[in-house]
């Protein structure tokens, strides 16, 4: 059989093949897809379930005039394939290539940048009403799944969609069959008869014919809504004012094409349910799509992922400590949005079932959830990225901060965070959190002053941060004791002359490597708020100059607490305030991202040398 994927380049070129051509590239995408991911890591499970979706859109869809919006972006690896980036998947997620999630700069093909979830619905409604504004018979197509549809700004997108009445089309991705299963060839086939043209019009017709009496068509409409609800679960999507199809299976291609040019032709907001297999088509991700969802550069023949285990991560550190402070404090209750295994959170959930909740993908109701349990009594922890701590902001100043409640936020993958790039990176997290009153931050520099840090957080009893970078520390051993630290104290960590470096979190051993060279004093700030404004005070008077680095914007960060404090103390000191730079930092491998930074100890030495030439 002549292989069909070279030949696609463009989806202009995937209209031109037969129907019964799809199944056999459909193959070709997934072989194509498990031999690349293999090669680069990335988000297999998720993308190996929409191949046969993202044909099919394509197929019937006329892209990229009509918009496709994908929701979660870790679900587009046949898309970008299809899309003329089939050669650049060999640079996936690498400096210089290819995102992992879409980007409009990338492509005409890629309508909306979606790195974070549940933002699909709105966006597309968006276009959707741009197209009406115009005129226009282009459409626009949210695609939602992974999860993304438990978080709230989807339904406020759909409480709104159903009242504009534009040309909207949800296709719900439902890939592990959280909403209903599917129920076979009648229900297939159901779903293709009220989504085509004759069963529009019927209803429309029945409806106008009707509205002279209308105890008969509300009866109508009744029984039309019980009928569809016998074999249907769209009735809540009814009442948001969609026109409910599915489910359908999302891996029968002759299903799909049907259904989908079928909802091409309707007018006002259409939802499609469809049911996929995440992991389909690789036995190792079919049976454990959890642990293929995203994956480093593995063995296609048997799973196995190359090289050598790594150190233990900070991520590893945090799930230990939640562990044996559940076993200290019955009040203790972890809190994650859809983040248990990225979180660390596996060994707890096993351990105290009880006492753990995944809110699903639901920054803001996690942290305003966690405020409810701590208002009675109850001590949460809620495990969360810095980048989707962004999304809950206003619930931590309104209903954790303000009413000075003891939540400990443990905070993942600050700073950056390679391959994941710009969406991804907790570039923003000392800045935002620092100007919040009531708020204690920690920054630690290794793995044990994590486990402390966090320790420190839970017996303070008002909020508090601890906030840690993505992957392995500097392999220090954690104990297995619990020390409160000192609040608001720092810890001199080198003492030289003339230069003075601060150093916050994960910037420790760089700073220290570059102290060496300088002859510099290096001290560990540990916390940016409280800041250790003795230490600050006393370094500037015995040094020239003083350094700060932190793995953060400089904007607003740990150095501009300290160029605050020196202000307010009236203290003259030159300040070098070193840190991320005022523009989003692609995607790359981290060591390299923080040289590009000068946030190594090279970058360091030449700024405080050229700093001090000055």
């Amino acid at each position: 059989m002549r292989p069909l994927l070279d030949s696609i380049n463009l989806p202009d070129d995937l209209r031109k093949l037969e129907r019964a051509q799809l199944p056999q590239l459909a193959d070709e995408l997934r072989r194509f897809m498990i031999e690349s991911v293999s090669k680069t890591g990335g988000h297999l499970s998720s993308n190996l379930g929409t191949v046969e979706l993202t044909i099919a859109l394509h197929y019937i869809f006329n892209t990229p005039d009509d918009r496709l919006v994908w929701d979660v972006g870790h679900q587009t690896y046949t898309h970008k394939i299809l899309t003329g980036r089939r050669e650049a998947m060999a640079k996936l997620r690498m400096a210089g290539g290819i995102a992992g999630f879409p980007r409009r700069d990338e492509s005409p093909y890629d309508a909306f940048g979606t790195g974070h979830s549940s933002t699909s619905i709105s966006a597309a409604l968006g276009m959707a009403v741009a197209a009406q504004l115009e005129n226009s018979e282009r459409r626009a197509v949210a695609i939602i799944g992974d999860g993304a549809l438990t978080g709230g700004m989807a339904f406020e997108a759909l409480n709104n969609a159903g009242a504009l009445d534009a040309n909207l089309l949800v296709v719900l991705n439902d890939n592990d069959m959280s909403i209903s299963r599917p129920v076979g060839a009648l229900n297939n086939y159901l779903a293709k008869l009220m989504s085509g043209r004759f069963y529009a019009a019927m209803r429309r017709g029945s409806e106008k014919m009707l509205k002279g009496m209308p105890p008969v068509l509300e009866f109508a409409k009744r029984a039309e809504e019980h009928v569809k609800g016998m074999v249907t679960p769209g009735t809540l999507f009814e009442e948001f004012g969609f026109n409910y199809i599915g489910p359908i299976d999302g891996h029968d291609l002759d299903v799909l094409v049907d259904t989908l040019g079928n909802i091409r032709q309707l007018e006002g907001p259409q939802f499609l349910h469809v049911v996929t297999q995440k992991g389909k088509g690789y036995a190792h991700a079919e049976q454990d799509c959890v642990l293929y969802h995203g994956v480093s550069k593995f063995d296609p023949a048997n799973g196995i992922a190359a090289g050598p285990p790594g150190k233990s991560t900070y991520t590893e550190v945090f799930g230990k400590w939640l562990c044996d402070m559940a076993a200290q404090d019955e009040r203790l209750i972890g809190i994650t949005p859809a983040m248990c295994e990225g979180s660390g959170m596996v060994e707890f959930a096993q351990e105290y079932p009880e006492r753990y909740f995944d809110v699903g993908i639901a920054e803001q109701h996690a942290l305003t959830f966690a405020a409810g349990l701590a208002c009675d009594g109850y001590k949460p922890v809620v495990a969360i990225y810095s980048t989707f701590l962004q999304r809950a902001y206003d619930q931590l100043i309104h209903d954790i901060a303000i009413q000075n409640l003891p939540v400990v936020l443990a905070i993942d993958r600050g700073g950056l965070v390679g391959a994941d790039g710009a969406t991804h990176a907790g570039s923003f997290d000392l800045s935002y959190l620092r100007c919040i009153p009531n708020m204690t931050v920690m920054a630690p520099a290794d793995e044990d002053e994590c486990r402390q840090m966090l320790y420190t957080a839970y017996q303070l009893g008002t909020p508090s941060a601890v906030r840690y970078p993505r992957g392995c520390g500097p392999g220090v051993a954690v104990s297995h004791e619990m020390r409160a630290l000192p609040v608001g104290k720092g810890e001199l960590r080198r003492t030289g002359k003339r230069v003075a470096i601060l150093a916050f979190g994960s910037m420790l051993a760089p700073a220290l490597a570059a102290g060496e060279q300088l002859d510099a004093t290096v001290a560990s700030m540990r916390f940016v708020k409280p800041l250790d404004a003795e230490l600050v005070l006393r370094l500037a008077r015995e040094h020239e100059l003083l350094v700060t680095v932190e793995e953060n914007t400089v904007q607003g960060g740990a150095g501009s607490a300290v160029a605050e404090c020196l202000a307010q103390h009236g203290v003259a000191v030159p300040l070098l305030q070193l840190g991320l730079p005022d523009y989003f930092i692609e995607q790359g491998e981290h060591a390299r991202m923080l040289a590009d930074c000068g946030l190594d100890a090279a970058g360091m030495v030449a700024a405080i040398n050229k700093m001090s030439r000055n």
